[in-house]
């Protein structure tokens, strides 16, 4: 522990924490989601306008990952390598989108099972962009992306810290004591 963290923490007369006392919330606090911040707690910060823009992006990268994929395609059949390896590179690219779309989507409602799995499909995702950038662009029309999943564990963690908070007996300093007969 360093000398930082055994320092006291100045408090207010009633005991509460100085930080409580000067507006910063005490207990937890919301997890960032990339390009929303905090703002999707409680959608302010033109949080749907970030929302509709980032679905627009999400969607307009798409398509240019699209247009270079059939840049690619013709290249191939330019070199004329025959129409076995052409198929196979578009079932290929197909499959790989479709099974980045999957585990991206899984991504926003739960956190991975096992996360070296995870990223040991982080190289077929990376062959799928389309399929990953055609999942966050339909979750931006429902949400901000992870949303409903880091909602759920920021209610969770309030409620846990409103429940430890609210069975604390308070200073034991300041506690009356029992008479005694």
């Amino acid at each position: 522990m360093s000398d930082d963290d055994q320092t006291a923490r100045p408090s207010s007369s009633d005991g509460t924490p100085e930080a409580a006392v000067g507006g910063a919330p005490v207990g937890p606090r919301p997890e960032e989601i990339r390009f929303f911040g905090t703002t999707w707690v409680d959608h302010s910060g033109h949080y749907a306008l970030r929302r509709v823009g980032l679905a627009a992006g999400a969607l307009a990268a798409a398509a240019a990952g699209c247009f270079v994929l059939r840049f690619g395609y013709q290249g191939l059949e330019i070199a004329q390598v025959g129409g076995f390896v052409n198929l196979l590179v578009v079932v290929m690219f197909a499959i790989c989108s479709a099974i980045a779309f999957r585990k991206t989507w899984e991504g926003f409602v739960r956190r991975p099972d096992d996360p070296a799995r995870e990223d040991s499909l982080r190289s077929l995702k990376m062959i799928g962009f389309v399929g990953s950038l055609l999942a966050y662009f339909f979750r931006c029309l429902v949400e901000a992306p992870g949303e409903k999943l880091r909602r759920a564990e920021y209610e969770t963690a309030r409620t846990r810290h409103e429940k430890r908070r609210g069975s604390r007996a308070g200073n034991p300093a300041a506690r009356k004591k029992p008479k005694r007969k």
